[in-house]
Parts: structure tokens; C-alpha cells; sequence
């Protein structure tokens, strides 16, 4: 594998790889018609459009080929921070605890973070950074 395939081609950023199942449940059904790689990345970077990329395949989806709203790429309401169970940035603000909310439904066995969110991993992460910026007043997005 090339060294740049992990590498998102607008904005130079490492990808997480992410799997196919996310890529595929995620896609508008114009954008699923176009899916022809096998092994993409999800781009973090907040200021780049890129959500999955496949360098190998040539293949690149942005924020308006999803079903859902990256929350990472957000800057205005609402901004998801849990895709499962419906939760927003604006829950935190309101008080909720959120953490104790999703940690609750994990152990009740409704997480589905491997189909519904866009990393195709656990949201308690970028849950845990969302808080934290709140708490110093930092809000995700600016």
C-alpha cells in the first residue's frame, strides 16, 4: 500500500480507517451508486468537506453525499455528538448527561456506533472532548 493512501487528498490529514458497513449505511442513494472502493478512510478535519476517501480507488465522499450530519464538520444546531440515541450538542448544553445516557443503552446492548456513526466507532470519545470544551468554554466547531 502506497504511504499516502491513508492520507485524505484535500486536506493532508490521516484517516481513521473506517468500514465498509459504516461507508455503505451512511451514503445518500446517488452517492451509494458511485461507491466503488474497498478500504476508506474517514477524514476528521473539521475545516475539509472529505468524510470517506479511498485514495487506491480514487473514490471521495463529502458532508452533502451522507444521510446524517458529521457532527466534527459542524459548526451550527444541530450538531450530533451520539447517532444511536439521537443526542446533540445542545443536550450537553442543556445539562443532560449524556455520558450516563449512551452508557446506560451500551450496557442495555442499542449501541449501533459501527453502522450509525460516521467514524464507525464508539461516540463516548468525541462525547468526553465535546464536554471538556464546553467546560472551558471552547465550543466544538468554532
Amino acid at each position: 500500500m502506497p504511504e499516502t493512501a491513508g492520507i485524505c487528498p484535500v486536506s493532508g490529514t490521516v484517516g481513521q480507517r473506517v468500514g465498509l458497513i459504516t461507508v455503505k449505511a451512511l451514503l445518500t442513494g446517488t452517492a451509494l451508486r458511485r461507491l466503488n472502493g474497498r478500504a476508506y478512510r474517514f477524514c476528521a478535519e473539521p475545516d475539509c468537506d472529505v468524510v470517506y476517501f479511498d485514495r487506491d480507488a480514487g473514490s471521495v465522499f463529502g458532508k452533502g453525499d451522507l444521510e446524517v450530519r458529521v457532527g466534527l464538520k459542524e459548526s451550527s444546531d444541530p450538531i450530533p455528538i451520539c447517532y444511536c440515541f439521537d443526542l446533540t450538542l445542545s443536550d450537553l448544553r442543556r445539562g443532560i448527561d449524556v455520558e450516563a445516557v449512551i452508557g446506560a443503552e451500551i450496557r442495555a446492548g442499542h449501541c449501533a456506533c459501527e453502522v450509525k456513526n460516521p467514524q464507525g466507532s464508539c461516540c463516548l470519545g468525541n462525547v468526553s472532548v465535546a464536554l471538556a470544551r464546553l467546560l472551558h468554554g471552547a465550543e466544538p466547531g468554532s
